[in-house]
């Protein structure tokens, strides 16, 4: 258990040392894509990724707390393996993205999966170390995953953008609202989907209504499913 407590904390610390692999990235490159979409509808306006310090510091004081004083307790030690896939898929996910939209949408995906795998294994007898983390990186990597995924099947030409848009919404919600109501009393997780979300309604302010006010509805949503399952 040790063991794996030592490496999570180096894969933590690892992840977090990621965007200096791409100080200046913004979003897939549209040059990359057959159809060129200059301000994909979908993507969350920029300042929305600043959670990702948060997550970042979460993550770090998870991973160092749990070494440093439950690296042989089962609770702690049960999510540890599908956390590093995580975060190790999230570093393989910045290699990708600069030139390679495609695979670095198929990574996050996988990426996503390890995630919720991760917070359904974690305890929550130490609600604020152990489990509000995890929790709030699979929330925010549920919304990234559907932007993502919208971004490229805008770019890939399969749908319009304002289609691929409203497609992955309603697609984030329908997972979100799931692994919500699965979780209970586990807000952060609601809390990372709602923040992507009102990402996106500022992105569309008065340049995309369609969006704009399916993402509006999708926040009003999260907030009604996770305030439902805090009280079940």
């Amino acid at each position: 258990m040790k063991v794996r407590a030592v490496f999570l904390l180096c894969i933590a610390v690892l992840f977090a040392l990621t965007p200096l692999m791409l100080p200046s990235f913004d979003g897939y490159d549209p040059e990359d894509f057959p159809v060129q979409i200059l301000r994909p509808a979908v993507q969350p306006a920029g300042y929305a990724f600043s959670i990702w310090l948060l997550i970042y510091a979460g993550l770090i004081l998870h991973a160092g707390y749990g070494l440093l004083q439950r690296h042989s307790d089962p609770g702690w030690d049960r999510p540890r393996v599908a956390l590093m896939a995580a975060m190790l898929l999230g570093t393989t996910w910045v290699a990708f993205a600069e030139d390679q939209p495609v695979a670095a949408t198929l990574t996050i995906l996988v990426m996503l999966a390890a995630a919720l795998v991760a917070v359904f294994r974690t305890g929550r007898s130490e609600f604020w170390l152990q489990m509000a983390p995890v929790a709030l990186f699979a929330g925010w990597v549920t919304a990234a995953a559907g932007a993502a995924t919208g971004v490229t099947l805008g770019g890939l030409g399969w749908l319009p953008d304002t289609t691929a848009a409203v497609v992955c919404i309603l697609a984030v919600l329908a997972v979100a609202a799931t692994v919500q109501l699965r979780l209970g009393r586990v807000w952060p997780y609601g809390f990372g989907v709602i923040w992507a979300l009102i990402g996106i309604v500022v992105a569309n302010w008065s340049v995309n209504a369609t969006v704009y006010w399916t993402a509006a509805a999708g926040i009003v949503a999260m907030i009604a499913v996770t305030v439902l399952a805090a009280r079940h």
